[in-house]
Formats: C-alpha cells, sequence, structure tokens
C-alpha cells in the first residue's frame, strides 16, 4: 500500500512539472487572446495613442573657472587645455555659450563641419542660439531635442526626428513587411515621439460665455405664462419652432409666430445657462464623456457631453465647430468645477479619440489646480478586450444620452447658427437635468431643487427656472464689482 501511495505522488509531482513547463511554453511563445485583439499593440492604431510628456530642460549659465575648481577639489584631478593632433584647429571666437570656456577647452565634435563640445561641462553646441534658450523639449526616450514640424491654429507639434529613438525602434519592429519594402508605407504609421505644445490658455478662457441676440422679457403682447408654454413644447416635447406655434394656435388659440418664439428660446437660454452650469451638483469618482455631431448650416459640429455615471447628470458640455482638443478641454473644466483634487479611484471614461488624452495632459500641466488622472478608452464596438469588458456599460450609457439628444435635436434639421446650437444645447441640458423625469431615478428628476416643487405645471417650473437663472447672473455680477 505505502509504494503504491509513493508512486502515485512521484506520478503527480511528474505532471505538476509538464504543467509548469507548458504555462510557461504558453506565455512566451503562444499570444493570449487579450493581446492578440488588444489594439494598442497594432500599428494602425499607433496614431490614436497620446504619447507622454516630454522631458523639460532650462538653460542654467556656468562658470568655467569655477568648474576647474570645483572637479580639482572633488576629484582631485585638473582639467588640462585640449592638445590638438594633426591640422584641426579651433578658432578663438568659438568659446562654450554654457560655462563660457575658451577655444583651447573646445573639441571639434564632427570633423570641421560646425559642431563642437566642451571638455568643462560637457556641452555639446553647434549654434549659440538653440544652446541658450530658457527652455528645451526633449525627448523623454532618447533625450534627443524635439523639432518643431507643423505650425495648427493653436497648437505646434513637436517630433523627435531621431531614427536611433527607442520609441521609434520599438514602434517600427511592429509595421508589416510589405509596407517596409513600399517607399512610402512607413508614412501610413505614427512611428516617432509626438508632443503637442498649446500655444494658447484654455484654462484663461471664460466657459461662462452666454448666448447672444436675446429679446427682453418685457411682454408687449403676450406674458411669461405663454413663454413657458413655448418652452413646454419646443424643449420637453421635442416640437419645432414652427410646430410648437402652431401648437398654441390650434390648442390654446394663442397667435405667436415662430420667430418670437425661437427669441423666447435664447432669452430663457441666456438667463438659465448660469444657473444650469453653476448648479453644484452631486460628483461621484466616475465621468463618462463622448462627443456627437451636430449640422450648423449642413456643416457638421459637435456637441461634447460628460456624464457623472452615479448621479447621471449632465456635468460638462460644449457646442464647437471642430473636433479640437479646444472643446473637449472647455467641457472638462465645466465638469471639473470646484474640485481641488481628484479620489485615488477616479475613472475618466471615453473612447479611443485622443483628444481626451491630450486634455488630460492639459490639466496636470496647469498651475492654478492641477489635476492628474488617466484615460480609460473603450475603444471598438465589441469587448475584444478586458478593458472594454469591464467598462463597456458606462459608454453604452453615455451613448444612450446622445440618442436622447439626438431625439430633440432631429426635429431642428440642423441649427442656423452656432449661436443657435448654445442655446439649443443650454436648454435642452436644463431640461434633462432639471425637469426630465428619470427612470433610472424612479421617474424623479436628477437634481430636485425646492423651489420647482410649488409650482403645478411645466410652464411654472420654467418661469422659477429663469428666476433661479437671473439670481444667478445678480449673485455673479456683484462678485465681479467686488474683485
Amino acid at each position: 500500500m505505502n509504494s503504491i501511495i509513493h508512486y502515485l505522488l512521484i506520478q503527480n509531482q511528474y505532471l505538476l512539472q509538464i504543467i509548469f513547463f507548458l504555462f510557461n511554453f504558453i506565455c512566451k511563445f503562444i499570444p493570449l487572446r487579450q493581446l492578440v485583439f488588444d489594439d494598442s499593440n497594432s500599428p494602425d492604431y499607433q496614431k490614436f495613442k497620446t504619447d507622454k510628456l516630454p522631458v523639460i530642460k532650462t538653460f542654467e549659465k556656468l562658470d568655467y573657472e569655477f568648474l576647474i575648481e570645483y572637479y580639482k577639489w572633488r576629484y582631485n584631478k585638473t582639467i588640462k587645455p585640449i592638445k590638438r593632433r594633426g591640422e584641426k584647429e579651433i578658432p578663438s571666437s568659438v568659446i562654450c555659450p554654457r560655462c563660457g570656456a575658451p577655444h583651447d577647452y573646445i573639441y571639434d565634435n564632427n570633423g570641421n563641419k560646425g559642431a563642437y563640445l566642451c571638455k568643462v561641462c560637457n556641452q555639446a553646441f553647434g549654434s549659440i542660439a538653440n544652446v541658450t534658450k530658457p527652455l528645451i523639449l526633449t525627448c523623454p526616450y532618447c533625450g534627443r531635442s524635439l523639432t518643431p514640424v507643423k505650425s495648427r491654429k493653436h497648437f505646434t507639434v513637436h517630433k523627435c526626428v531621431n531614427t536611433k529613438c527607442s520609441y521609434y525602434l520599438q514602434n517600427l519592429k511592429k509595421v508589416k513587411k510589405q509596407d517596409l519594402d513600399d517607399p512610402y508605407g512607413k508614412n501610413k504609421y505614427k512611428l516617432h515621439y509626438i508632443y503637442r505644445e498649446f500655444n494658447i490658455d484654455f484654462f484663461k478662457i471664460d466657459i461662462d460665455s452666454l448666448p447672444k441676440n436675446a429679446s427682453s422679457l418685457k411682454f408687449r403682447k403676450q406674458s411669461a405664462h405663454i413663454m413657458g408654454l413655448c418652452l413646454t413644447y419646443h424643449v420637453n416635447l421635442g416640437l419645432s419652432l414652427r410646430k410648437t406655434a402652431q401648437a398654441l394656435h390650434d390648442i390654446h388659440n394663442i397667435n405667436i409666430s415662430h420667430t418670437m418664439v425661437a427669441n423666447y428660446a435664447k432669452t430663457a437660454a441666456l438667463l438659465v445657462k448660469p444657473f444650469v452650469d453653476n448648479f453644484d451638483y452631486p460628483k461621484s469618482d466616475t465621468f463618462v464623456a463622448d462627443e456627437t455631431y451636430i449640422k450648423v448650416k449642413g456643416v457638421k459640429g459637435y456637441l461634447w457631453l460628460i456624464m457623472d455615471a452615479v448621479s447621471r447628470s449632465i456635468i460638462g458640455y460644449k457646442v464647437s465647430d471642430n473636433r479640437g482638443v479646444g472643446a473637449c478641454i472647455m467641457a472638462m473644466r465645466m465638469a471639473f468645477k470646484n474640485i481641488t483634487e481628484l479620489p485615488k479611484t477616479f475613472k475618466f471614461i471615453a473612447d479611443g479619440y485622443p483628444a481626451y488624452p491630450l486634455a488630460a495632459q492639459q490639466f496636470a500641466l496647469n498651475k492654478d489646480n492641477p489635476l492628474e488622472f488617466e484615460i480609460t478608452q473603450v475603444i471598438g464596438l465589441t469587448n475584444d478586450d478586458a478593458v472594454s469588458k469591464e467598462f463597456r456599460p458606462f459608454k453604452q450609457m453615455i451613448e444612450r444620452l446622445n440618442r436622447t439628444f439626438k431625439a430633440s435635436y432631429r426635429c431642428t434639421c440642423g441649427y442656423d447658427n452656432f449661436d443657435g446650437s448654445d442655446y439649443a444645447a443650454a436648454l435642452w441640458v436644463c431640461y434633462y437635468n432639471f425637469l426630465r423625469p428619470h427612470q433610472f431615478n424612479n421617474y424623479q428628476v436628477l437634481n430636485r431643487v425646492e423651489i420647482l416643487d410649488g409650482a403645478d405645471t411645466m410652464q411654472g417650473k420654467w418661469q422659477l427656472i429663469i428666476f433661479l437663472g437671473q439670481q444667478t447672473i445678480l449673485n455673479m455680477q456683484s462678485k465681479s464689482e467686488r474683485t
């Protein structure tokens, strides 16, 4: 009996060794499903990645005589002038731009082609202007200075052109062989390190700007009650301007033009927007963001939306005529308003668009209120990786919000100008956050305002929200006068 148990234990140890060997073999040579479908490993998706921040080097003026004395005291060695061999001579006018060492301490670094190296401070230079720059952006992988290659409206693109950079060589290995054989095949991929330096401070732009061309609240023929009815039909029920005017005539026997309905909507947006933007929304540790397109005079515009995943409130929004990072930063500024420190478990979930990581970089660089956070990107439409599988429900949440907005937007057939899209977005966000009953919240509003409980009709609630907006504007004006 003992011999059988001993034999089984030996067999068990042998099988464990085989399992361990096979496990190591699979991990080393057979790619797992997650790695096969991981878009971050594909060169096709490399252009959507945002590189980490560069290393910033500042110019520091030194004294070569002090450095020589310091080396002698610290290492007991004397830095002697260079003994040149052959006919290589350095002009006497060449001095080190960093420490001021004369030509006797300067090496010819590339064979009389204009590049030099200082023996005292080890500074390589060719052009004095490049060395004495107050700030130099360098590649975080190879240490080479970045070269400005493109200039756009709001930023300058800096690129590491070093073909021996480890970042470039690593990305080059991922390129398909047929593209390497093609003379222009590599141009389809992002291989070099790239950094975008913004020449505009998005954190100094006023995010409380208001729509223009709003009419007065001094009613001549109509009343505030009729204005509330206009907003109820136009915003709550999603009727167009002409259908709103027709509904008021057919149901309430009120004669009003669609132009007057538009003026009422602009005026309401002017007053409601400060209240909506400055409301103290409950904020959790998970934000979800996405952008959806709108049409303005037949041309594509974009609406950026940021939602709190727990309360489901829209805490940031911005209408823009482009898909650049500027509008993304403005929407994120609205979402992060009054936040000075993020929780350790904070998650910002978005799609694979690179504007979100770029905006996160700018928040980390902000001097007044730096906020450091990572963007969790859900890429694609299927759960082919662990990140997408875990955070797909949050992405679907913001997609449902986009569809809810499109239901009210579709009746407009697009906007006539961006001012119109601004007031429409402000009114719809106000309705969504304060007036719309949500199944998620047991058919109650997302943000309860006590004063609105006293109104029995929707048009009365619109009038009270306009009143709250007026009070918010007065408070903002009094604060600005004090400062």
